[in-house]
């Protein structure tokens, strides 16, 4: 029975992908340190469906604890964990984002080297790329990071990717398009955007509403790091994981509303420093190395998540 460890496991992607995990037959063990990013009572819920699933949970922060017990007797470890967001990267914020996803990254990966691990699949981001010239991006693009946020997720691409240079450690790095469903984080658009149709809270859009984004289902997301486990990819690779389901803003906020039968009520501000204004990735890669594409589409991906906020609201 393979034994995989998951960081981050109490979190959005996390709790999917331990229950994925368990449910193949692997050993899981989940460590998260259940940071104040957002509310516990989310995490708490998404830790007690992992515990009945058969994951064993362990509180810890990964900054300060000894990663090489957690990781001894580990077959892969996918590391989920880190500091989300763009809007809290910058000014006093930034030490914190260095330390959760730089820092954090290099103790997992110096374990990860020592004990020989067979696979180490990092959760990237596609806010490494930036504002592109072009798009789709492609992983030979240039990153050009648009925020703080970006650019520690881009660091710790880059230690994945000289640890596996310099020590052969096999590590994968997978950039994320923006990732939905159910249990998803509070402060991302889809789940304001429901909590708002439902009658919760007005969305705040920041901006004129013309951004672009690429959405990826939480189960598409879960198959590919999957895949990266197993796949044969040369340590230090990159691979797009985006969702094929690119649309504005402003037809997303009417898409919830359609698919809800609900107006959904607006709140329009300033657009907010490091948001880019588009992102949209190929999948080339992804197909070719990991035999990975999307399989969920963004509508029948809304109607879940929006179930999902429903069934919440009615316990």
């Amino acid at each position: 029975m393979p034994r995989a460890l998951v960081t981050g496991a109490a979190g959005f992607v996390g709790s999917h992908l331990c229950e994925a995990l368990r449910a193949r037959g692997d050993e899981v063990i989940g460590v998260d340190c259940f940071t104040a990013y957002y509310g516990r009572v989310q995490k708490e819920a998404n830790a007690e469906a992992i515990r009945a699933a058969g994951v064993k949970l362990v509180d810890a922060d990964l900054r300060t604890t000894d990663v090489r017990s957690l990781l001894d007797g580990i077959d892969v470890v996918y590391h989920q964990a880190g500091q989300p967001g763009v809007r809290l990267s910058w000014s006093d914020g930034f030490d914190e984002y260095v330390q959760q996803n730089v820092v954090v990254t290099q103790r997992l990966l110096e374990a990860a080297y020592h004990l020989r691990t067979s696979r180490f699949v990092y959760a990237s981001s596609s806010s490494v790329y930036g504002n592109q010239p072009r798009y789709p991006t492609r992983e030979t693009d240039l990153p050009a990071p648009h925020s703080p946020y970006g650019v520690t997720k881009l660091a710790a691409e880059h230690l994945c990717a000289l640890y596996a240079a310099n020590w052969a450690v096999p590590a994968v790095s997978l950039r994320y398009f923006t990732v939905y469903g159910p249990r998803q984080r509070p402060d991302m658009a889809i789940h304001r955007l429901c909590e708002a149709v439902l009658g919760r809270a007005a969305f705040t859009q920041y901006g004129n509403g013309r951004q672009v984004r690429e959405f990826t289902f939480v189960t598409d997301i879960v198959a590919g790091n999957i895949a990266a486990a197993t796949a044969d990819v040369a340590p230090g690779t990159c691979v797009n994981l985006s969702g094929g389901a690119e649309i504005e803003l402003r037809d997303l906020i009417s898409l919830v509303g359609e698919i809800a039968g609900s107006e959904v009520a607006v709140e329009v501000r300033d657009a907010m420093p490091g948001d880019s204004l588009r992102n949209g990735g190929s999948i080339d890669r992804a197909r070719a190395l990991l035999g990975w594409e999307p399989t969920v589409g963004l509508r029948d991906g809304i109607i879940s998540q929006l179930a999902w906020h429903r069934e919440r609201s009615a316990r």
